[in-house]
């Protein structure tokens, strides 16, 4: 049994949640989201909660059910807060801006490296700090992902980009005789 499931989640005040077969639409002071679900979940909403239930008992539906409560509970986290991840770059001549709807990279390459900026992400690229904000919470890591696999930090100097908070393991490196 899913504990997260179990738990009902509470609607915040100015938060619309409509159920339309298996499609959940969530609407917000930033925006919309919608969301197509199994029907072996069902989905109700009395008295400002969601409450989620199996409708067969076996192990697929177990496995949704927290799924599901995790991705309603994101969806109303977004359109009210919005998520935001921070990219820092560190390395001597790296350098990353925005222009229109591409972010532009210099990561010690012969060429810049553009990246295409998907629609509903907003970014801003600041000295060494790329900084990717929506209310999608898998479009922000995933995209976030994608720009940091671009130059991972290597464990000699530490250049590349880090999330912040992360620590990079850092390795020792020749010793001289």
């Amino acid at each position: 049994m899913s504990r997260i499931g179990k738990k009902g989640i509470l609607i915040p005040q100015k938060t619309e949640v409509l159920i339309n077969s298996g499609t959940v639409s969530v609407k917000g002071p930033k925006g919309e989201m919608q969301r197509v679900f199994n029907p072996d979940i069902s989905i109700s909403v009395d008295e400002g909660k969601i409450s989620l239930s199996p409708v067969k008992h076996n192990n697929f539906t177990k496995a949704l059910w927290g799924t599901y409560a995790s991705h309603l509970q994101n969806m109303i986290k977004g359109v009210n807060e919005g998520f935001e991840k921070k990219l820092i770059l560190e390395g001597v001549g790296y350098k990353s801006q925005v222009n229109g709807n591409k972010l532009v990279l210099a990561l010690g390459f012969s060429h810049p490296v553009e990246v295409l900026i998907p629609e509903g992400l907003t970014v801003k690229a600041e000295k060494n700090t790329v900084t990717i904000g929506g209310i999608d919470k898998e479009l922000v890591g995933g995209w976030s992902a994608k720009v940091r696999a671009l130059k991972k930090p290597e464990p000699y100097k530490g250049k590349g980009f880090h999330y912040e908070g992360e620590v990079v393991r850092r390795k020792q490196g020749k010793k001289s005789a």
